[in-house]
């Protein structure tokens, strides 16, 4: 009587289990993945590049026309044209020697200026693109029913998709 019980128990339990499968469909269906590719996006992203330079500048000019030099020179030639000769030679040689003083006086006042300079630190910014790789899904090519067919995921499915009860596939990962 024993054994009766134990293989009516299984007998009913087998019988269940496939009465459930063939209610369900045959259980889960999938179909094979073929290949799966990742999808990149390159993201390019700029940003400011700042760097301290040291930079040499013109001091400003005081005397614009270089007067003082002018004037100084005319004096100093004027006074050495002053000792040359005697008499009318005197007066010219004055004369052209303050013209000749005030013309070099005005030059090198000038080159003076020219080469007045200084050094001052100077930020010197510019832009930079950085790039990198964004992963965007996986181009996976899968087989079904015979045919080879392809679809973008998010993720990788690894070797087979599952499918849904009326055959399509399910594509997001919270349904596997």
């Amino acid at each position: 009587m024993l054994v009766g019980a134990v293989l009516g128990a299984v007998g009913v339990t087998a019988g269940g289990a496939i009465a459930t499968y063939t209610l369900v469909g045959g259980g889960t269906e999938y179909a094979k993945v073929v290949a799966v590719q990742p999808v990149n996006e390159t993201i390019k992203t700029p940003r400011q590049v700042c760097k301290d330079v040291v930079v040499t500048k013109q001091a400003p000019v005081k005397d614009e026309h270089q007067i003082t030099g002018t004037v100084i020179g005319a004096l100093a030639g004027g006074l050495l044209g002053n000792q040359v000769g005697g008499g009318t030679g005197k007066k010219v040689a004055t004369v052209a020697g303050a013209a000749a003083g005030g013309y070099a006086g005005n030059k090198v006042q000038e080159n003076m200026q020219e080469s007045d300079t200084y050094q001052t630190t100077e930020t010197r910014c510019s832009t930079v693109t950085d790039t990198s790789e964004k992963l965007v899904g996986y181009d996976v090519k899968y087989e079904l029913d015979g045919q080879v067919n392809q679809v973008r995921m998010d993720y990788d499915p690894g070797s087979k998709i599952p499918l849904d009860e009326q055959g399509r596939l399910i594509l997001s990962q919270q349904a596997q």
